[in-house]
């Protein structure tokens, strides 16, 4: 099994586990991923699966595309324009063009997300690190805001590294740990895990097992989209059941559907 997949982050909302358990939990459409190269120890050195997602870049250069027609998957509507590495310790469950979906990750376990933040741009101490800024009374008239002492004087005579002060804020690449996956919707490939994942609506994330182990007795939601689509497929196939039984009927008696209902108004009408 592979250690993570590429998806995009889709939004939030909230769902009642089965044991009736409200959870804050962020929508990930994680997949399909593409293998698009294997790394193999005699020629890479290490082990790995590279896979392919559709980005938020719509084009890919020459190179890129000859790297993907090697695959086989040059030719897709949705140019996988995201590429991702990672670690495995057997290749044999992998080839190149296979494809993956969200249900290799399982409700109750727990998952690593790594995601880039959003861009605040230049940010002061306030927004960037919680200062109190100064007083708003007793004469203070642009002190509301402001970082306040920086330093000594002639002792020590500088400022230390690292010192808290305004700066560019956001747009970085974190990653948070142990998060848990409240249901898997694989028919829209759909995971929805607990908590918070850094970044904007349609970025792109990354999934990870994380070392935690699975909750022993965990109830998942069920799904009330996924629910309502498995009734309809049984009601289409029930249906479709119901005219092959009536077309069968029909040839035994060798007639046709259109001569026997024309028989049935006959009769009405008499």
């Amino acid at each position: 099994m592979t250690t993570g997949m590429i998806g995009r982050k889709v939004g939030m909302m909230r769902l009642y586990d089965g044991s009736g358990r409200s959870r804050g939990v962020t929508v990930i459409e994680l997949g399909p991923n593409f293998v698009t190269q294997l790394r193999t120890p005699e020629r890479d050195g290490y082990t790995a699966v590279q896979m392919g997602f559709p980005g938020r870049r719509k084009r890919i250069n020459r190179p890129q595309r000859g790297h993907l027609r090697k695959a086989g998957l040059d030719m897709r509507p949705a140019a996988l324009t995201k590429l991702q590495e990672f670690r495995v310790d057997d290749l044999s469950a992998f080839s190149v063009g296979q494809e993956l979906r969200c249900d290799r990750f399982e409700a109750g376990t727990f998952v690593d997300v790594t995601a880039t933040s959003k861009g605040k741009g230049f940010a002061g101490g306030v927004k960037r690190h919680h200062f109190a800024g100064g007083p708003k009374t007793h004469g203070q008239s642009d002190r509301h805001r402001a970082p306040g002492s920086i330093g000594s004087g002639t002792t020590p005579g500088r400022v230390f590294k690292g010192l808290r002060m305004a700066g560019h804020m956001g747009a970085v690449t974190s990653t948070v740990l142990n998060l848990l996956v409240v249901a898997v919707d694989p028919s829209r490939n759909l995971i929805f895990v607990e908590g918070s994942v850094p970044g904007a609506r349609t970025g792109t994330v990354t999934v990870q097992g994380a070392r935690r182990p699975a909750l022993k007795s965990y109830s998942p939601p069920v799904i009330p989209a996924a629910a309502v689509e498995a009734e309809l497929a049984a009601a289409e196939a029930a249906e479709e059941a119901a005219e092959a039984e009536a077309e069968a009927e029909a040839t035994d008696t060798n007639e046709t559907p259109e001569a026997v209902e024309a028989t049935s108004d006959a009769q009405s009408e008499a």
